[in-house]
């Protein structure tokens, strides 16, 4: 059984890069046969035998991974030796790879999968039905408050006060910024179409729930699980969202509902720093990874 010391300390975490960690540490140990506690020059033989197949972002969480294990244990942390810093400039210098974004969720689409989700809220079967209220929920608020799958699954219906009509305003537990874990609350505007805040409060009406997790399971005979959902569920949840409604959502994940936002504000002439603040971005590059600047070349074009 976990101590309540050791359950603080995992909770001073978060899942996601606990995950990551752990799948590194496998990959570094049981894949490549890496030794534990390692020294600086079998990470760096690590890192040489992997440069070419993974990308240089990887590899430096797997070196968060290594880093972490080591001063756990009581360890000096091999990542530290300048001679592995040196290999990795050189691997993202010899192997430079475009940074992997997810697709934009355009606002067409999104109204298109809405509708879809609105004739499903009518429907006889309970499961779909429940599906359907709890899909626009999670949606829209993803979409407009431009929140991160861990947020979303974090949300708590004590933590959210909802003002109907008017907003919103949600406590964020944590995030991926938050080190310091002391959270913030926002706020979520009510809007005149695809409203973040009625759709929160027809799923709740539908599903009944009171207090727990906002986002949960939903199984074929449209029971409501007590837990709430994975974040890795979340892309696969938007994905047979479109699918269900006989739309093109293959290339969707998630962090398509953020990027989507973040285009959508950039188009409607949204400063950076007025997005950055409503996004919670702390520098300029951060931002403009999630916007697509589409340069207006007008009569030039073919």
């Amino acid at each position: 059984m976990t101590s309540p010391a050791e359950r603080y300390r995992q909770a001073a975490r978060r899942d996601s890069t606990q995950r990551r960690y752990r799948q590194a540490l496998e990959h570094f140990a049981d894949k490549w046969g890496g030794l534990l506690p390692a020294s600086s020059e079998s990470v760096v033989r690590y890192l040489a035998a992997h440069a070419e197949q993974l990308s240089s972002a990887t590899l430096r969480t797997h070196l968060a991974a290594l880093a972490q294990w080591h001063t756990q244990h009581g360890f000096a942390d091999p990542t530290k030796q300048p001679q592995v810093r040196d290999v990795l400039r050189g691997i993202r210098a010899e192997h430079p790879r475009p940074i992997k974004q997810a697709e934009v969720l355009p606002l067409q689409a999104l109204e298109g999968c809405i509708a879809g989700l609105q004739v499903q809220a009518a429907s006889s079967d309970s499961a779909e039905r429940l599906r359907a209220y709890r899909d626009q929920a999670l949606i829209l608020l993803g979409f407009w408050r431009a929140l991160r799958s861990d947020d979303l699954c974090r949300l708590r219906i004590e933590h959210i006060q909802l003002r109907p009509g008017q907003s919103l305003e949600v406590f964020l537990a944590t995030g991926k910024t938050d080190r310091h874990h002391v959270g913030k609350t926002v706020s979520v505007p009510a809007l005149k179409r695809l409203c973040p805040v009625e759709a929160y409060e027809r799923w709740l009406a539908a599903s009944g729930l009171q207090q727990g997790p906002v986002f949960r399971a939903i199984d074929r005979w449209g029971h409501i699980g007590p837990d709430r959902l994975n974040p890795n569920s979340v892309s696969r949840l938007l994905r047979l969202a479109f699918v269900r409604n006989g739309l093109e959502g293959q290339g969707y994940s998630g962090h398509s509902l953020r990027r989507g936002f973040a285009t959508w504000a950039s188009e409607n002439e949204w400063g950076t720093k007025a997005l950055m603040e409503y996004v919670g971005w702390r520098d300029v590059q951060s931002a403009l990874r999630y916007i697509d600047a589409n340069a207006p070349f007008g009569d030039w074009l073919r």
